[in-house]
């Protein structure tokens, strides 16, 4: 554990404070996000998109090629396995 140099405890105290604020406006900016993220999806749906799918668009966009023809591969063996 990192000792910390209690013997300016005024610089101490700004810093932590300015820490501890700016994680706080990240974690209000991250529930933005997720809310734009949110109404997006609803916009999809309500121009007909089947939001499952949407989202796994988006996380195979995500992937790189090998990964997308890896991730390909294993679910048409395992279709293939299961008689789908």
């Amino acid at each position: 554990m990192n000792k910390i140099n209690m013997q300016n405890q005024p610089e101490f105290g700004k810093q932590l404070l300015a820490i501890i604020q700016r994680i706080e406006k990240l974690n209000e900016d991250a529930e933005q996000v997720a809310a734009d993220i949110k109404a997006v999806y609803d916009e999809a749906k309500s121009a007909g998109f089947d939001v499952k799918y949407v989202k796994k668009m988006v996380a195979l966009r995500k992937l790189d090629p090998d990964q997308l023809d890896e991730a390909d591969e294993l679910t048409q063996m395992y279709r293939t396995a299961i008689g789908l």
